[in-house]
């Protein structure tokens, strides 16, 4: 099915970057571009995460579905299989592997992009949510029944250790520059944050009600947590980790992305995306998208996009 995306990103200059939404109901991966939803793809029943690598390839989960959508930057579409209940993803910056955790199984797989085959399988605790690659090569896993985070030697792919974290962590976001990880656990209302490179707990900072996205600024400064429960966002000071405001969004946030000056929510039962201007701390805006929007990610297309594919 066309989709008039990969032809936009084609044409954007070096470092060009477009919003994606994952609607789960409406089974349709939106792109949002200068405030409004340009263009919608139907994708398989039932999307649940959508992550992308430099290349601006995107990757969408189906757990029901047993099966993982590839999009090319070029609008080609296709389903790898998958012998689980797929959810969280991870893709290496050059596309040639995604790591897939299988919800029900907990384990986490590295598959070839290309064909589907598997790389190789790594045991996890219960329930593998969402995934993040660091930037030393290890994959954090938030094992949402086990209140941990597992580390997964890439590798090896091995779990080589686990940290401690709230009551049913769920969202990760990696800071390269800061060398945190950020975990939100919905059920202790709070974010677990974590130096990687140290592999330890630096501080527990509570948020609102079902604390269920989280995404970091690029500079690091701040981190901003989706409460699910209480239609807001929690924005939390990196440098004092303490909260430094809250934004009213729509009903049901989950997702949250950051794009140049902006971040955006993914309002569940809202069926549409809030845009929050991150110099006032504000929402300007709400972007209406395909029934239930739950998942978005930012898509990049630079110089070497067509070396990685």
């Amino acid at each position: 099915m066309p989709f008039g995306l990969p032809s936009a990103l084609a044409a954007a200059p070096a470092g060009g970057e477009a919003l994606f939404v994952a609607s789960q109901q409406g089974a349709r991966i939106t792109r949002v571009e200068a405030g409004a939803a340009a263009e919608a793809l139907a994708v398989a029943p039932s999307p649940a995460v959508v992550a992308t690598d430099a290349a601006g390839r995107l990757y969408v989960s189906h757990p029901d579905g047993h099966a993982v959508t590839v999009i090319e930057a070029d609008g080609a579409a296709r389903s790898l299989p998958f012998s689980g209940q797929a959810f969280g993803l991870a893709a290496e910056p050059d596309g040639r592997a995604i790591y897939v955790g299988d919800w029900s199984g907990n384990r986490v797989l590295r598959l070839s992009s290309a064909t589907g085959a598997v790389e190789g399988v790594a045991a996890v605790g219960r329930d593998p949510a969402n995934l993040a690659l660091g930037a030393d090569g290890r994959l954090y896993v938030a094992e949402r029944e086990d209140r941990s985070v597992g580390v997964i030697d890439t590798a090896r792919m091995a779990r080589v250790g686990g940290l401690p974290v709230g009551e049913g962590p769920f969202a990760l976001a990696y800071d390269p520059a800061l060398r945190r990880l950020y975990v939100a656990n919905v059920r202790s209302n709070d974010v677990t944050v974590i130096d990687a490179a140290a592999g330890r707990v630096l501080a527990t900072v509570p948020a609102g009600a079902s604390p269920y996205g989280v995404a970091v600024t690029p500079d690091g400064a701040r981190v901003l947590v989706t409460d699910q429960h209480a239609a807001r966002v929690t924005v939390i000071d990196a440098r004092a980790l303490a909260v430094a405001a809250t934004v009213p969004v729509g009903q049901y946030p989950e997702g949250v992305a950051i794009l140049g000056d902006r971040a955006y929510v993914a309002n569940w039962f809202s069926d549409d995306v809030s845009v929050i201007d991150l110099a006032t701390l504000r929402e300007t805006g709400r972007i209406p998208v395909a029934e239930g929007p739950r998942s978005l990610v930012v898509a990049r297309r630079g110089p070497s996009a067509e070396a990685g594919r």
